[in-house]
């Protein structure tokens, strides 16, 4: 029985009876009395759980303010040294993913005594923790207030008017949106929503809102169908009506990362007899495929649609033109 099981059953023994002897406690565990002081005060010095012994009951009893206060309940979970680890890397992987800091006053007790219960195993939290590093790759700021709004609309199923910039275009229009879903995608943060002036569904990278403010008014709901089909049909994060598929074929050194990767949950991949890799991928807009067909330099060949194909040469050929 390892020392979780233990805990599990001193709960049980503790919650069921008035008060439970060290003699009771021996006998259900089968351990000896030094370990189950061990035992005893890590329950109560590391887990903070409020009992003590009882000299005119002879035995430990719960400490409890009230008669029917439950707030001594002792919990019904407890981790041991991998769990807590993995543990504190989603705590360190939510305070990289979330933008301002909204979430540390809640998540910095749960932390706090994580790392204590750690300490207790391996001797120095902060040792175990500078080993895990989370490394964003080119994230954008995203104002913490607005992410705030945003998210408390979409969960609260609301709509909020924003002043959007599109990038392309270089304008900046007034838009009501009804949030679908927030999106986390190559480290940037994106909504998913109805927009009510295009009367259609858009999504919208965060860092591009300003000025956003919560309505009364009641969002609309889009079914999960219809959103699945909309930003998930094609390939990258904005759709487009037109979808084609597109064929490329990756060197053999290339295949041996690409092979690995789902660039889409449609893909079609093949490796053939000399280790190259051909990779089937549905899209609509095309220009966040072509970032990607770019970065494989060499290694990668696109077959079709002839379109495409015709866009990587001219790109290259812009490309070229700067070192000649």
């Amino acid at each position: 029985m390892d020392r979780t099981e233990r805990f599990y059953k001193i709960q049980a023994m503790l919650m069921a009876k008035q008060s439970v002897s060290m003699k009771q406690m021996q006998e259900a565990l089968e351990v000896s009395r030094a370990t189950l002081n061990r035992d005893l005060a890590y329950m109560r010095d590391r887990l903070g759980i409020p009992f003590a012994w009882d000299a005119s009951l002879r035995g430990y009893a719960l400490i409890r303010q009230q008669s029917n206060d439950k707030t001594f309940e002792l919990p019904g979970i407890w981790f041991n040294q991998q769990e807590i680890v993995s543990l504190l890397t989603m705590i360190e992987l939510i305070s990289k993913l979330e933008p301002g800091g909204l979430l540390h006053p809640q998540l910095a007790p749960f932390k706090q005594r994580l790392e204590s219960l750690l300490e207790d195993g391996i001797g120095n939290s902060a040792e175990a923790r500078n080993r895990i590093r989370i490394l964003p790759m080119a994230q954008r700021h995203v104002s913490g207030d607005y992410f705030q709004l945003v998210t408390y609309a979409l969960v609260q199923r609301k709509r909020v008017t924003m002043q959007h910039f599109a990038r392309p275009t270089g304008q900046t229009t007034e838009r009501e949106i009804s949030p679908q879903r927030l999106v986390y995608y190559r480290d940037n943060w994106y909504v998913d929503a109805y927009c009510h002036l295009r009367e259609s569904l858009r999504s919208f990278s965060l860092d591009a809102i300003n000025n956003v403010t919560l309505l009364e008014q009641k969002a609309i709901d889009i079914p999960e169908e219809q959103l699945r089909e909309t930003f998930e049909s094609s390939y990258g994060i904005f759709t487009g009506k037109n979808r084609q598929v597109a064929k490329l074929k990756f060197t053999p050194f290339r295949a041996q990362w690409v092979a690995r990767e789902i660039w889409h949950p449609e893909q079609v991949g093949e490796v053939h007899a000399d280790g190259s890799y051909t990779l089937e991928v549905p899209y609509g807009e095309d220009w966040e495929l072509l970032q990607d067909i770019l970065r494989q330099g060499p290694d990668v060949e696109v077959l079709g649609p002839l379109e495409l194909r015709h866009k990587v040469m001219k790109l290259i050929d812009q490309l070229s033109g700067i070192y000649r």
